[in-house]
């Protein structure tokens, strides 16, 4: 019985440990009504700084997807922040929400690519 115990324990701390993390996606209707009703929400836009100045997300934090690993951590200070993540189709930001979650972020969620944004676009 113990032995089962310390089984299942073990199991569940595997299961939780970050090694297993992944990131959740959102739809961008949710996040376009999430970023409006709440002021604390991130919007971390991971394109090229050209990309970001033809258009973004009123708000949005610019953090290349290059830089995520190097810079992350120092930009964004919460680790429990909730993170929507957007590039321009949907491709780099799979990859930057998957490196925040490596870096320990448990709130990350890839809204794709800015080219299907119901919102307005700052410039």
């Amino acid at each position: 019985m113990k032995l089962l115990l310390l089984f299942l324990v073990l199991t569940l701390l595997i299961g939780c440990s970050p090694a297993n993390a992944e990131f959740s996606t959102m739809s961008q209707q949710e996040a376009y009504e999430l970023i409006t009703s709440d002021s604390d929400v991130i919007v971390l836009d991971v394109r090229s700084e050209a990309e970001f100045l033809s258009g973004h997300i009123e708000g949005a934090i610019l953090l290349s997807v290059q830089e995520i690993e190097s810079h992350a951590e120092s930009i964004l200070l919460d680790h429990n922040a909730v993170i929507l993540v957007i590039c321009q189709s949907g491709n780099r930001s799979r990859t930057a929400a998957q490196a925040l979650v490596d870096l320990g972020f448990t709130n990350v969620y890839d809204i794709g690519g800015i080219i299907s944004w119901p919102g307005e676009i700052s410039n």
